[in-house]
């Protein structure tokens, strides 16, 4: 369905003027629709109206499924809409603020929250209404921002995300099954159903993309991703116990969203430390991002998304697996994926490095620049036959 309604979401971005003008941080050469959040929200919206109608999940689940699931989606529509009048008229950043305060306060007014803090000895420490809440708003909010932060190439957010919900359904589902409880559970509906919308919208999103999804997608998909982690402290009041690293099980809940974007969350941080540190606002831009540093030494945005993809591959499904399973294997393969990835990041560039031919940045004799000559044109250079008179290197 999000794949299907991205094609409305784009006229409709056309013609409300919605469109990603080319500034001096961003990587696209052409101005780029927006609201992609639209058709990724309709998706999600079709996958509960879908499960409701499951056998499984209508006779198995209790209400509260759907009902924790509903204001999910709810509170994501209310910060979808914010994303949207943000692409359309350019809200400042205080106002953007307030909408993400507003949807996460929603969750908490409707019970979706964290009810208990759990520790590594089995016990838990229940909290009370003051820290539920704050709690619940400082995940909420910082994930939503964290996922906007890295929202600067084509195709990286909604894959980054897109993992990182199935690493979550992974946790769910194997949890609940190995503890015989029931795998109707809200975490699991909402993180299927973010892992498909991001699969819907990534064809038209990958380089190069027809669409961007906007604030109005990336605070969406933010927020669904960190409400279906609290979904878990208030159906699980006990914690399942697991066959893998018992510190891991008691504190993932509360830490999975951190985990499973634990590289929008670092590029996050430094962005606000390398802005405070010169003095201006943590939500000005700028073109220092992680993924603009794969730019610089020498990635193309195609692979510079996929490596962001690995990182973010290795550590939410580390995180998950290292939860569950405790044998060797596991971290044997984990040490190579994170070999893999080092390299494929600082290793494959000087690989790929092109060979200096004596040509500058145009690809072309300095000469043939000067003359507005371009690459594809079909005259031919003649060559310097003069000693001395040979082009100059970069």
């Amino acid at each position: 369905m999000t794949y299907l309604l991205t094609v409305i979401a784009r006229e409709i971005a056309l013609r409300t003027g919605a469109v990603a003008a080319v500034r001096d941080r961003d990587v696209h050469a052409e101005p780029i629709p927006y609201l992609g959040g639209l058709a990724m929200l309709g998706g999600l919206a079709a996958a509960y109206l879908v499960a409701r109608e499951l056998p499984f999940l209508g006779t198995r689940s209790e209400g509260f499924v759907f009902k924790d699931a509903g204001v999910v989606l709810l509170a994501g529509a209310l910060v979808c809409a914010v994303g949207v009048i943000d692409d359309i008229f350019d809200l400042d950043a205080l106002t953007k603020l307030g909408g993400q305060v507003l949807a996460a306060g929603l969750l908490v007014a409707m019970g979706v929250r964290f009810y208990y803090f759990p520790s590594p000895d089995g016990t838990q420490f229940a909290l009370d209404d003051a820290q539920s809440a704050l709690l619940t708003l400082v995940v909420v909010i910082g994930t939503m921002n964290a996922v906007n932060f890295v929202d600067g190439l084509d195709g990286l957010a909604a894959g980054v995300v897109g993992i990182g919900a199935s690493a979550f359904f992974l946790y769910c589902y194997t949890l609940s099954a190995e503890n015989n409880l029931t795998l109707a559970t809200t975490g699991a509906l909402l993180s299927a159903a973010l892992a498909g919308a991001c699969a819907g919208f990534l064809p038209h999103n990958f380089h190069p993309a027809r669409l961007f999804m906007g604030d109005s997608g990336s605070m969406l998909i933010g927020l669904v991703l960190s409400a279906s982690a609290l979904t878990l402290t208030g159906q699980f009041f006990g914690m399942p116990t697991s066959e893998g690293n018992s510190l891991f099980v008691t504190v993932l809940p509360v830490l999975l969203p951190i985990s499973l974007l634990m590289v929008p969350i670092v590029d996050l941080v430094l962005a606000v430390v390398r802005r405070t540190r010169a003095g201006r606002s943590p939500m000005s831009a700028d073109k220092q991002h992680l993924h603009h540093r794969l730019l610089e030494i020498g990635h193309s945005q195609r692979r510079a998304v996929l490596i962001m993809w690995m990182w973010a591959f290795t550590l939410a499904a580390g995180a998950v697996i290292v939860s569950l399973r405790d044998d060797p294997w596991v971290w044997w393969s984990l040490g190579s994926m994170l070999a893999l990835t080092v390299t494929m990041t600082f290793v494959l560039p000087k690989l790929h490095r092109p060979r200096k031919t004596g040509l500058g940045d145009t690809g072309l004799p300095e000469n043939a620049a000067i003359e507005g000559r371009h690459p594809g044109d079909d005259d031919r250079l003649e060559p310097v036959d003069q000693p001395g008179e040979g082009v100059r290197g970069p």
